[in-house]
C-alpha cells in the first residue's frame, strides 16, 4: 500500500477546498492511503512514511503561507537525503498570480531531491482588496475538478509505481 501525503494551510478556505477535492480524487486509488494534514500538524515522521507529496497552501503576501513554510522549516533536514526521487506537486490558491509560491515550493523540493510530477496548478481568486482578501472564499467547481484530478494523477501514478 503507497501513501501520498496532501500538507495543506488554509486562512480562508480556498486552500483546503483544493486539498480536500485532491484528496477526494485520490481516495479513487484503492492502493493508495491519502493522509491529508494541515501543515501545522504534518511531522518528519509524515514526510519518511510517504510515498508522495501535495503541498498546498494560499499565496500570502506573493508567498507561501508562513505556515507551510513552517513545516519545511521543521522537516527539511530530518527528510533530507531519505526522500530522494519521491513524487510531488503543488496547489496554490492565489489572489493574483502565485508563481513566486510555487517557486518557493520548488525549490524546497529540489533541495529535497523530490520529482515534480506537474506543473503547480495555481487558481487565481483575484482577490485584491483587503475586504475580498480576508473573505471566505468559495473556489469554482471547474477548479476543484482540476485538484481532484491532480490528486487522481499522483495517486494512480504511485499505485502504477509509475513515480
Amino acid at each position: 500500500m503507497k501513501t501520498l501525503l496532501i500538507v495543506y494551510h488554509s486562512q480562508t478556505g480556498g486552500s483546503l477546498q483544493m486539498a480536500r477535492a485532491a484528496a477526494a480524487g485520490a481516495a479513487d486509488e484503492a492502493a493508495v492511503t491519502t493522509q491529508l494534514l494541515h501543515a501545522a500538524d504534518a511531522s518528519a515522521e509524515h514526510v519518511l512514511a510517504a510515498d508522495g507529496y501535495l503541498f498546498v497552501t494560499p499565496e500570502n503576501l506573493g508567498a507561501m503561507s508562513g505556515l507551510l513554510k513552517d513545516f519545511f522549516d521543521r522537516n527539511y533536514y530530518a527528510a533530507l537525503d531519505r526522500i530522494n526521487g519521491r513524487p510531488y506537486a503543488s496547489l496554490i490558491c492565489a489572489g493574483s498570480d502565485g508563481s513566486n509560491a510555487a517557486r518557493q515550493i520548488a525549490r524546497i523540493a529540489t533541495g529535497w531531491r523530490l520529482k515534480a510530477i506537474a506543473e503547480p496548478l495555481i487558481v487565481c481568486t483575484h482577490a485584491q482588496t483587503p475586504e475580498a482578501i480576508l473573505q471566505a472564499k468559495s473556489i469554482d467547481p471547474a477548479d476543484l475538478a482540476r485538484c481532484r484530478e491532480l490528486g487522481e494523477a499522483l495517486a494512480s501514478g504511485l499505485a502504477l509505481g509509475i513515480f
